[in-house]
């Protein structure tokens, strides 16, 4: 009896897992690995080391599987549980297309609201622009950064840091909760919701929004968390512009911060930053002080991740600084793109 089969016949789910790699082959499966636990990486690394031979019937139907679930996935992100369920019935009939919902959605985290996230951010605005701020906070923290950004931005001032404070502050919210404001949006996804409390919102998903949302706003809400939450406000200051986000810049802009900043602060910032910020530093200068920053950099050997950290926040601090004083522009998916 091959290796992946049990006594009934049944596969189970590691064993599948192992049977699609050994099928796609080394290459693709080493790029699957780079995404997996090292955990996982280890118990399928066991189950392909003691699989011995593998039928064409149990490949086929592995892979049959594989492509069915993917399928199902694509179809729900394009329109849903309901619009994935439609089609996969036509192309694989009802039972079986019941069957891969159903094993999609056993570990798939259908985001409450999903309805309404597909719903055009004008029209959304006019629904729900009366309700409760917190209301209001729950929807913006499941959509997207887009989506709460065009929201947030047409809302009267006052609400503008009512509700991001609401969404900074944000925990569990009650599934209940969930559901009734769901039921009040009309959405057709709240049997999906799970019954666990639910993690949303926070100071990431404010900052998502605020990165998100033209300079103006951003300004206007922050103005008023500093009077009002002067805690909360620094906290998500500090998070809204990382050192790495220095790749947002134009190459204009960089040269323009690199003038501010300290030569050794640089070489520390960059001692902890990925090559590709690194690169785009040094193609920003000139080469004799690239070559300079670079002996720096190499002489100084190891470096603290503190003093590493503390000199990414004064370049970080420089930037912000500058974008304040408009000599510089940050990307951004609001309306700062535009430039006239």
């Amino acid at each position: 009896m091959p290796r992946g089969i049990s006594g009934d016949g049944s596969i189970g789910g590691l064993q599948k897992a192992a049977i699609l790699l050994i099928a796609l082959g080394p290459e693709k499966s080493a790029h699957i690995f780079k995404h997996l636990k090292e955990d996982e990486i280890e118990e399928l690394t066991l189950e392909i080391a003691n699989t011995r031979s593998i039928t064409p019937q149990i490949k086929e139907t592995v892979l049959d599987e594989f492509y069915q679930v993917l399928l199902a996935q694509q179809y729900i992100a394009e329109g849903g549980i309901g619009y994935a369920k439609e089609l996969l019935e036509k192309a694989l009939g009802q039972d079986k297309a019941m069957d891969v919902i159903g094993k999609l959605t056993a570990s798939l985290q259908v985001k409450p609201f999903e309805f309404v996230r597909k719903t055009d951010a004008s029209q959304l605005l006019n629904f729900i622009q009366d309700e409760h701020p917190q209301t209001i906070a729950l929807i913006l923290s499941y959509l997207s950064p887009s989506q709460s950004a065009l929201i947030i931005s047409a809302l009267p001032p006052d609400r503008q840091s009512d509700v991001a404070r609401r969404i900074a502050m944000m925990d569990r919210t009650s599934p209940d909760v969930i559901k009734e404001v769901e039921r009040v949006l009309e959405s057709k996804l709240a049997s999906l919701v799970n019954q666990d409390f639910s993690i949303i919102g926070g100071i990431d998903a404010i900052v998502e929004i605020l990165n998100t949302v033209d300079r103006g706003t951003e300004k206007h809400i922050m103005e008023t968390l500093e009077i009002e939450e002067p805690e909360l406000a620094d906290e998500i200051r500090k998070k809204m512009f990382v050192f790495e986000d220095i790749l947002l810049l134009d190459d204009r802009a960089i040269q323009r911060v690199l003038r501010d900043v300290d030569n050794n602060d640089l070489a520390i910032a960059l001692k902890g930053s990925n090559e590709e910020v690194q690169n785009t530093i040094f193609n920003n200068m000139s080469s004799r002080l690239s070559v300079m920053i670079k002996e720096d950099m190499e002489f100084m050997g190891p470096v603290r991740m503190k003093d590493v950290e503390e000199a990414q926040q004064k370049i970080v601090n420089i930037i912000r600084k500058l974008e304040d004083s408009a000599e510089i522009v940050i990307s951004r998916g609001g309306g700062d793109e535009i430039v006239v």
